[in-house]
């Protein structure tokens, strides 16, 4: 197959032949028709995540495509299935997993950091009847590939964990594809949403996706009271979809009294501590909560949610790629919006996808 590839954290991507992946026992073979380019695979790259350890390395995460090839003991699947599947891949067997949280496995595996990655022709699933998601056949595989990691995160975040509701003021702070994802949920729920961030692009698609409000947080030194002052005195629920020091505690400071905030972007160790603000979180009675993708199980209410047209993810597609234009796209990791990969095509750029 052919796959994108980097021999060292940092090195230049680039496309090359590799091996075809076999399917581990109770795991399949992925044909992958569309894979998304998420900040998350260049944290990867950059040497971010510990879960890397083995190169040469294929990136990867989000992705839909049709089972290719069944280990031994699948029952679920079979050839030509289109599916989806959650970033996180779950085991099953473990005491998470018996509870129903397999997006907090103890024994979790992620393609593009355990193992190889979806910027490929194929890609092995492992525990393929634990963790594939069945794609309607009227979803576009580069819709079904979104959901996977950034907008599948942003749902639970938004309604598990931040539990939004109608008449809320929820503030997103980050409008990447996974904070754009939170604005159109939160909005859909019927909250009156906030977004911050630096680019106006992405602050009118904000507004695109039902965002009341916006903040440029360009060189602003109060961002968090820009925020209080749009929400009317605070927000209930507070995102930090981007994930650094700065915006983890703007999404702090900016609730109300007992609000919630939900850190879904990551924070990793070289971007320093984040010096959140313990004494308002007490004083205050806030609560703090992780959010850490979706389990497979939980998707059909999000499924039909698209299927109806509640919920459009199609819109936050804006560039779709050959694989021969992915090692740019992992370097430059362009925005606002999502950028998808379709590997097997072979001509150039399609611009904005449809559905």
């Amino acid at each position: 197959m052919r796959a994108v590839v980097y021999e060292a954290f940092g090195a230049p991507p680039q496309v090359r032949e590799l091996p075809d992946p076999r399917p581990p026992g109770g795991g399949a073979v992925i044909r992958v028709e569309a894979a998304g380019v998420c900040r998350s695979d260049w944290h990867g790259w950059q040497g971010h995540d510990p879960d890397i350890r083995v190169f040469p390395h294929v990136p990867g995460h989000e992705l839909a495509g049709t089972v290719e090839e069944v280990g031994a003991g699948v029952t679920g699947a079979r050839p030509g299935d289109r599916v989806t599947v959650p970033f996180v891949c779950a085991c099953g067997r473990c005491a998470a997993c018996a509870a129903g949280d397999q997006q907090v496995c103890e024994a979790q595996t992620q393609p593009g950091f355990t193992g190889w990655g979806s910027f490929a022709h194929y890609v092995a699933v492992e525990n393929a009847d634990v963790n594939l998601v069945r794609v309607p056949d009227e979803m576009s595989y580069t819709t079904a590939a979104g959901l996977g990691c950034r907008f599948a995160t942003a749902f639970r975040a938004v309604l598990a964990q931040g539990g939004v509701t109608a008449g809320a003021w929820v503030a997103v702070h980050g409008c990447g594809g996974v904070g754009l994802s939170a604005v159109m949920i939160a909005a859909a729920a019927g909250a009156r949403v906030v977004a911050v961030d630096v680019s106006p692009a992405a602050l009118e698609l904000a507004r695109r996706c039902g965002a009341a409000a916006v903040v440029d947080a360009t060189g602003r030194t109060d961002v968090a009271g820009a925020v209080r002052e749009a929400s009317r005195g605070g927000a209930h629920v507070s995102l930090d979809a981007l994930g650094s020091p700065a915006t983890a505690r703007d999404s702090i400071e900016c609730l109300r009294r007992r609000g919630r905030h939900v850190q879904v972007g990551l924070l990793p160790r070289g971007a320093g501590g984040a010096g959140l603000p313990m004494d308002r979180v007490i004083a205050w009675e806030l609560e703090i909560v992780g959010s850490h993708g979706m389990a497979a199980h939980a998707y059909p209410p999000m499924m039909e949610l698209v299927r109806a047209g509640t919920l459009r993810p199609d819109l936050l597609i804006g560039r779709v790629l050959t694989l021969g234009e992915a090692p740019a796209a992992l370097a430059e990791m362009p925005g606002p919006g999502i950028t998808m990969i379709e590997p097997h095509r072979q001509d150039g750029p399609k611009g904005a996808a449809g559905t």
